[in-house]
């Protein structure tokens, strides 16, 4: 197995994961998709190692305040966005804490910075240097989110 794609199941299994755990939610992912478009909100985590990268969690705001009222508990129309935003900051620093046990003991293992989201349409990030692209989307019939890991 090369390691495209075993970092590529070890960051889709973990979103999976923390989804699953924090909302109940069942979820599927793709399999590898050779580049994915940012949805409107996105959530960010710089990884510093031996291996530098960036990690991103994005998604539209309705699915993210879906994800969110299931999270804390709430019907999705008493979600704001500064919850969603909150929601998907956590799920991005859930998520690289999980991939950060399993790459421990490899030449990923990384350190974390605090996460944080930006917001637009038609974003686009351009990274130099990148030697390696995972992009997933991940969800059910009622969400979808992507996940995108360059290093």
């Amino acid at each position: 197995m090369d390691m495209n794609h075993s970092l590529g199941l070890i960051f889709s299994d973990s979103l999976k994961d923390v989804i699953s755990t924090v909302t109940g939610f069942a979820v599927e992912a793709s399999s590898q998709e050779r580049d994915i478009e940012f949805g409107e909100i996105t959530g960010m985590m710089s990884l510093s190692g031996n291996k530098t990268g960036t990690l991103f969690v994005s998604s539209n705001e309705p699915d993210m305040r879906l994800l969110c009222s299931y999270m804390i508990g709430v019907p999705p129309e008493e979600v704001d966005k500064d919850d969603v935003y909150d929601t998907l900051c956590e799920i991005v620093n859930m998520t690289a804490g999980n991939v950060k046990l399993r790459l421990s003991d490899t030449d990923y293992a990384f350190s974390l910075s605090p996460p944080f989201v930006i917001k637009g349409d038609d974003m686009s990030i351009i990274a130099k240097r990148r030697t390696l692209i995972i992009s997933r989307t991940l969800g059910n019939d009622k969400f979808s989110v992507k996940l995108k890991v360059i290093y």
